[in-house]
C-alpha cells in the first residue's frame, strides 16, 4: 500500500509582533547614534528580497567613538563593579529576551531566511539561557579554577556571523559580560536587525552606557575593530580564511584572542545504528538552518553493509521535509541567507557534478523571489572532491563509506578542520573508542547539534581555537597568574 500523504495547511506566524524602523544607527555609549564617518546600506528578507531596513555602517571614528565608551565603561562603572551586582543586570537581560522571545523570533527569522519554528525554539531560548547561565557565574569567578582572584581583560571587540546573529552574540557577549568585560560587538552585514533589537533590550535593563556598543557594517567595519590599539580581546565567529587573517594580525600583540571558524563535520554511521534514529540525526546534522551551520554533519561517513538501507531511508526523509515561506510555523527548510551565499553553494554543487559525484535533490518547486537551494545529497564521492573537502555551509550532504572502524577514523579525520563530530552505534565501547580517536572539538553520540550553555564548545585545527558555554568560556575574558597571563 502507498503511503499516507499529509498535508498542512498554512500557518503563517504574524508579523506584526514586530516593529521595524525604517532605518537603524549605531548603538554607542547606551544609545543609538547617526554614523559619523560611515554610511549606511539595506538589509534585506532572503525569502522575498524585500528590503527591510536601511543601516547604518560604522567608519573608523565611528569604531573610535565605541571603543572609547567600551574602556571608560570599564573603568569607570563595569569592571571594578561586584560581580553579584554585574548578574543582575545579566539576569534582567535574560528575563527581557524571554519576555520578547516572539518578537525576536519573527526578526530573526525576517532578517536571516531561518524558519520560524529554528528562531522560536532553538536561536532564542538558548540566547536567553545563555544569559541566565553566565549570571549565574558572575560572582563566582574565583570558585572557577582560574585562580585567586581572575580579573577581566578590560575591552572585547567581538564580531559575529550572520547564521546565528542572535545567538552568536549571547554566546559572546554573555561571558565576558559575566567577567567584567566591556564589549563593542560587529554584528554580520546581512542581518544586523536583532542585534539592534538586542540594543533595546539592553537599554531596558538599564546597563551602564557604554558596557556594549553595537556598531553594523561590513568587512571593513570588522578590520577596522579588530585592528584597533586599544583592545584587549578579539573572539571572532567565520570563515577560516578570515581567522587566519585576523591572527596573522594580532600575533605578537598583547592582545587575546579566540576563533571559532569552519568545519567540515563527519557524521559516522555505523551498521548496528538504529537506521530510523540515525536519519534524524543525519537530516538535524545537515539540513538545520539550511546547513548554515560551522558544525553542520556534511559528510556522511556510512558503514558498507548498510548504505543502500540508510539512503533509501534518507530520501524518504528528505522528501518529507517543507521547503518554502519561512514564517510558515510547518516550514523546516527555510530560504539561503543571501546572494552571494547562493552563489557559493551553486559553484560548489556544480564542482561536485562535475567531479564525477552523483547528485540527488529533493524534488520540489523553488519560490519565484528569495534565495533558495533544494536539500541535495552527493553520492560516489571520493576524499579529492571538492564537496568532500571544503565547506559548502548550505544544505548539501556529501555520502562515503566505510569497512572498518580504523577506516572510518582515517576518513573522518582527513580535513584540515577539527570542529565536530557524530557517532551512530549502539555500542558504547565503539562510542569511546571512536571520541578518543577522531579530531574534533566536539564529539556527539548518536545526536547531532545538541547544545547546552554549561557545555564548552569549539574546535582546533583550522577550525579555530579558544571555547564558548560552560565554565571553560569564562577563560577567554579573564586574566590570573594561573592563565600565564604576562600582564597578570
Amino acid at each position: 500500500m502507498p503511503e499516507p500523504t499529509w498535508t498542512y495547511a498554512p500557518a503563517p506566524e504574524s508579523r506584526d509582533v514586530v516593529t521595524l524602523r525604517s532605518a537603524y544607527g549605531l548603538f554607542v555609549d547606551g544609545a543609538f547614534t547617526d554614523p559619523t564617518d560611515g554610511g549606511s546600506f539595506k538589509t534585506v528578507n532572503p525569502a522575498t528580497e524585500e528590503v527591510l531596513a536601511e543601516v547604518a555602517q560604522a567608519g573608523p571614528a565611528d569604531v573610535d567613538r565605541a571603543v572609547a565608551a567600551a574602556r571608560r565603561a570599564h573603568t569607570e562603572v563595569w569592571g571594578p563593579m561586584p560581580g553579584r551586582e554585574r548578574a543582575k543586570y545579566l539576569y534582567r537581560i535574560a528575563r527581557i529576551l524571554a519576555e520578547r522571545a516572539r518578537e525576536f523570533a519573527v526578526l530573526e527569522t525576517l532578517d536571516n531566511g531561518k524558519p520560524i519554528r529554528e528562531s522560536r525554539d532553538v536561536d532564542v531560548p538558548m540566547a536567553s539561557a545563555h544569559f541566565f547561565h553566565y549570571a549565574g557565574w558572575a560572582d563566582k569567578l574565583e570558585h572557577a579554577g582560574f585562580g585567586a582572584e581572575p580579573r577581566p581583560l578590560g575591552v572585547a571587540g567581538q564580531v559575529i556571523p550572520w547564521n546565528f546573529p542572535l545567538l552568536m552574540a549571547a554566546w559572546k557577549l554573555a561571558p565576558a559580560l559575566a567577567t567584567g568585560n566591556t564589549c563593542v560587538l560587529k554584528p554580520a552585514e546581512t542581518t544586523p536587525l536583532s542585534a539592534l533589537l538586542l540594543a533595546e533590550v539592553l537599554q531596558q535593563a538599564d546597563l551602564p552606557p557604554g558596557v556594549v556598543n553595537i556598531i553594523p557594517g561590513a568587512g571593513d567595519t570588522g578590520a577596522t575593530l579588530v585592528a584597533h590599539p586599544d583592545l584587549d580581546k578579539v573572539a571572532f565567529t567565520g570563515s577560516t580564511e578570515v581567522g587566519k587573517a585576523i591572527q596573522r594580525q594580532l600575533a605578537g600583540t598583547r592582545v587575546r584572542l579566540t576563533l571559532e571558524l569552519g568545519g567540515k563535520a563527519a557524521n559516522v554511521v555505523f551498521a548496528d545504528a538504529p537506521i530510523d534514529q540515525a536519519v534524524e540525526g543525519i537530516v538535524n546534522g545537515i539540513f538545520f538552518n539550511q546547513g548554515h551551520v560551522c558544525c553542520a554533519g556534511s559528510r556522511l561517513l556510512v558503514q558498507e553493509s548498510v548504505v543502500d538501507a540508510v539512503l533509501d531511508t534518507l530520501k524518504r526523509r528528505l522528501g518529507t521535509l517543507r521547503l518554502g515561506d519561512p514564517l510558515d510555523k510547518n516550514t523546516d527548510i527555510g530560504a539561503i541567507n543571501s546572494a552571494e551565499q547562493l552563489a557559493r553553494i551553486t559553484a560548489l554543487v556544480e564542482a561536485g557534478e562535475g567531479e564525477g559525484a552523483q547528485r540527488w535533490s529533493v524534488a520540489c518547486e523553488l519560490p519565484e523571489h528569495g534565495y533558495w537551494f533544494p536539500p541535495t545529497l552527493f553520492t560516489d564521492v571520493s576524499q579529492s572532491h571538492r564537496i568532500a573537502r571544503e565547506e559548502i555551509f548550505g544544505p548539501v550532504l556529501s555520502v562515503l563509506t566505510f569497512r572498518t572502524p580504523d577506516e572510518a577514523i582515517a576518513k573522518a579525520n582527513n580535513t584540515p578542520y577539527g570542529l565536530s563530530a557524530g557517532v551512530w552505534t549502539e555500542k558504547g565501547s565503539r562510542i569511546l573508542w571512536m571520541a578518543q580517536r577522531l579530531r574534533a572539538g566536539v564529539v556527539w553520540a548518536n545526536t547531532f547539534n545538541r547544545f547546552d550553555p554549561a557545555s564548552p564548545f569549539g574546535g582546533y585545527q583550522e577550525s579555530g581555537f579558544g571555547r564558548e558555554g560552560g565554565r571553560h568560556g569564562l577563560a577567554p575574558y579573564l586574566r590570573s597568574p594561573d592563565l600565564r597571563s604576562p600582564d597578570a
